[in-house]
This record gives C-alpha cells, sequence and structure tokens, in this order.
C-alpha cells in the first residue's frame, strides 16, 4: 500500500538526496491526518449548527462536572486563547442561550461561566456525533493498534504539554 507521503518522500529523496527525509514518514502523516480529522470534526459540528470553538468551550464546562461551570480563566487554559478571545466567545455563548455567568460565591468581583441546559443538550448531541465519526475513522485499525498508536502518540505529544520548567 502507497499513500501520497510515500510519494512526496521518494520526490525529496531524488531531489533532495543529501537531506535525511526519514520525519516525513511520521510528521507529514500527522499533518495530512490532522487536516482530514479537522475536515470530518468541521462537519458534525456543522450538522449541530455549532462551530470548533463552541464546541471547545461547551466541552470544557460539560467536562467540569455538575454545575457545568468554569471561572473565565478556567476556560482559557482548557482552550488555549487569550482573555479577550476568550470574553467574545463568552460573550456569543451567552447571547445564544448555550452559558450563563454567574456571581463567583468565592470572589466578589469574579464570574462563573455556566452550562445551560440548551448548551448541554447541544454539546451532549454534537459529542456523540463526533465519536462515532471517529469510531469510523479508526475503524481500520485492530483494538491492539489503536493502543499502540495512542502510546505512541502520547510519547511524541506529553512533551509539549508538559508544563513549563520556571
Amino acid at each position: 500500500m502507497e499513500d501520497e507521503v510515500d510519494r512526496l518522500v521518494a520526490a525529496w529523496r531524488a531531489e533532495r538526496p543529501d537531506l535525511d527525509v526519514q520525519p516525513l514518514h511520521v510528521l507529514s502523516r500527522i499533518s495530512r491526518l490532522a487536516r482530514h480529522l479537522d475536515r470530518a470534526r468541521r462537519a458534525v459540528f456543522a450538522a449541530h449548527d455549532m462551530e470548533p470553538w463552541e464546541f471547545d468551550v461547551l466541552t470544557a464546562l460539560r467536562r467540569a462536572g455538575h454545575p457545568y461551570q468554569l471561572s473565565p480563566g478556567q476556560l482559557l487554559r482548557a482552550t488555549l486563547v487569550t482573555s479577550g478571545t476568550m470574553t467574545n466567545r463568552i460573550d456569543r455563548l451567552e447571547a445564544a442561550g448555550l452559558v450563563r455567568r454567574h456571581p463567583d460565591p468565592a470572589d466578589k468581583r469574579g464570574v462563573q461561566v455556566r452550562l445551560t441546559d440548551r448548551g448541554r443538550t447541544r454539546v451532549d448531541a454534537a459529542f456523540a456525533d463526533l465519536l462515532a465519526r471517529e469510531h469510523d475513522l479508526l475503524s481500520g485499525l485492530s483494538p491492539s493498534d489503536r493502543e499502540t498508536l495512542a502510546n505512541l502518540l502520547r510519547t511524541l505529544l506529553a512533551p509539549f504539554d508538559a508544563p513549563p520548567n520556571p
């Protein structure tokens, strides 16, 4: 079986035999797979009238457990965006009736962002459909191969997700 990356690597080896293009075998496949996954996810989100950023914020709240609320700062850390971007996103989600701001009982100046029932229903449905689609995407791998791949990818990703050293 040959894929586009095999053809790309062969072309580079012919054009630049002085370079070790071995990383392309892994990283170009990850990059191409990420693009295909992004398309599949966007299709699922569109079917639920949802943007990827909305899904990110709503799932962060949903994962928090009952009462499905986080501070804006916690949402920033969960979604890796700036505070200005998060404020805009919360405003838009609140206008759509998917979240509500509530005073933070532990900090009179702070707020908590809480998932509404409508937001929970929407994100639960989108998440269930996303998982079904992702199961389909992985159907060509055996359970053992999925576990092996997950472990190898974890090894590559963990250093990027590690907390920074002071």
